[in-house]
């Protein structure tokens, strides 16, 4: 190829396509590929310990998550839609999830877990401030308060009331700051006696909607506390128990119902998987022994091999229907696992010792997770809510590997590496050599008749940049979808079009060996 041929602009573009390609190829599908390879190493995903990854990923997403959480209290963001779980429970729940998993980290840290060398309260006080300053947000209650009206700091409303509570003792534990530690102690008296006036002992979350798990998480929250405010619900978390047992029990587990009737706590349905492993998270630190047992009849009602993969189901065992299904809850529920259930049931199974769950669950998560190298977790940021709650799937997946076991846990390892996990490893691999091949195949092409000179290459050039240059940006800034269309468009030019001149023909003629 002459110097004159490098000089056109096709061949800048055609060349700068070949270079996104495989950068595209290594980034989103080889690189991955080796990073959970690499995690999947680790021993603290088979055992105590917390794992290298949760590490790494709570290193990235630190600065994201107080960018975000900062800008979106700066712009004054209300979502008051009472019909948009994800847009407005979703923000305040997985800055709860971030506490949680850095209160984690600190707590290892502390311990002389020192993967990084800066603690974690340290590198991610900015993120912590803002992350508890969004939940405490009044304006973020816009929703809430449009169920429960101006009295809905005192009035049930147990779900957001939880929120509130979580996210001002981490703050407190984490910083050491008394900022938030009159607005808690409000909600930990006043929500507990309501509680324990309750008929039942259960509270609705909304008008007619009472979720006992999120009762039970109410319960831990209201427990974890007692720790920086110095009181003590032992009394009352004994009390709390009887909203769990006899008959406000689902009949055919055992277990709590996803939804049951606030005021005489009968079940409204049977019991579910993302209940279950939202369940098995709280109630070691409540009820050591009842854990045991409900995790048991957990294993023997939902867990299942199925699909080439481990995991628990949405709906119990024998439930008629429901192996495929979804609502905003469970997930995706794909031949009867639960995508909840069962990425939730990674955290649960660590708290209860139970590692050979642990193992196989937390080894298809980060499969499914797709690591990238800049330290972002493509598969929960594509679930979550692009728009309210982009990081929410990455900090539950922080809180989910970064939860030990109970102290009364008694430790159960093994587990099998599920073929699901080299499936879609190698389906990674090959995806990634596919996208070469192509670029390989197309250069190839290209070298063996060059194209004609495009017509307007001028204008096609500025478009290809545009393209590449907004497509970069984009990918980088985290929005894949609409920055890899705009890639992959810029794969489609140049467009061939008239002849070429009679002199650059028999220069084309001649490096071809084809001319004089």
């Amino acid at each position: 190829m002459t110097f004159h041929h490098w000089r056109r602009p096709d061949s800048v573009v055609r060349y700068g396509n070949l270079v996104a390609i495989a950068l595209l190829a290594l980034y989103f599908f080889i690189i991955p590929a080796f990073l959970v390879v690499y995690f999947l190493a680790d021993p603290n995903l088979r055992g105590s310990g917390v794992p290298k990854m949760a590490w790494w990923a709570h290193r990235s997403l630190t600065p994201k998550y107080q960018h975000w959480a900062a800008e979106r209290l700066s712009r004054g963001t209300v979502n008051a839609n009472t019909e948009d779980i994800s847009g407005t429970e979703w923000p305040l729940f997985g800055s709860v999830f971030y506490l949680w998993a850095t209160e984690s980290l600190q707590e290892a840290w502390e311990q002389g877990d020192r993967r990084v060398a800066t603690a974690p309260a340290v590198y991610a006080r900015d993120a912590i401030e803002a992350a508890a300053a969004l939940v405490t947000d009044p304006g973020h209650a816009a929703w809430v308060e449009k169920h429960w009206g101006k009295e809905y700091l005192h009035k049930e409303d147990a779900f957001y009331r939880m929120l509130l509570i979580s996210a001002m003792t981490s703050h407190a534990k984490l910083l050491g700051s008394d900022r938030y530690l009159p607005a808690l102690r409000d909600q930990v008296e006043s929500l507990s006696d309501e509680l324990d006036r309750s008929p039942s002992g259960l509270l609705n979350d909304y008008p007619d909607q009472c979720y006992p798990t999120d009762v039970l998480a109410t319960i831990a929250a209201i427990r974890r506390a007692d720790t920086v405010l110095g009181t003590d619900h032992s009394r009352f978390v004994a009390r709390a128990r009887r909203a769990f047992e006899g008959a406000c029990l689902d009949p055919a587990t055992g277990l709590p119902p996803y939804d049951a009737i606030a005021e005489s706590g009968r079940p409204l349905s049977c019991a579910r998987g993302c209940g279950n492993s939202y369940m098995a998270l709280n109630a070691p630190q409540l009820w050591p022994e009842t854990a045991v047992q409900w995790y048991a009849l957990y294993e023997k009602h939902f867990w299942q091999y199925r699909l080439t993969a481990y995991g628990f189901r949405e709906f119990p065992k024998g439930a008629p229907g429901n192996e495929w299904y979804m609502d905003v809850d469970s997930g995706p529920v794909i031949a009867g696992h639960g995508t909840a259930a069962s990425a939730f049931g990674v955290g649960a199974a660590r708290l209860n010792g139970r590692f050979d769950h642990a193992w196989p669950l937390s080894a298809e998560m980060i499969t499914t997770c797709c690591p990238l190298a800049d330290g972002a977790l493509a598969g929960p940021r594509v679930l979550s809510n692009a728009i309210n709650a982009p990081y929410l799937g990455e900090a539950a997946i922080l809180y989910f590997l970064t939860r030990q076991p109970a102290p009364e846990a008694v430790l159960r390892q093994g587990g099998q590496l599920p073929p699901f996990v080299p499936i879609l490893l190698a389906g990674y691999l090959l995806l990634g050599a596919l996208f070469l091949f192509a670029a390989f195949l197309r250069h190839r092409q290209w070298r063996k008749q060059p194209p004609n000179r495009p017509p307007l290459a001028g204008v096609q050039l500025a478009l290809w940049m545009g393209l590449l240059i907004a497509g970069a940006w984009l990918t980088i800034g985290g929005h894949w979808i609409p920055g890899l269309a705009m890639l992959l468009a810029a794969q489609l030019l140049p467009r061939g079009g008239g002849k070429l001149e009679a002199r650059d023909q028999a220069k084309a003629d001649e490096s071809s060996g084809r001319g004089a």
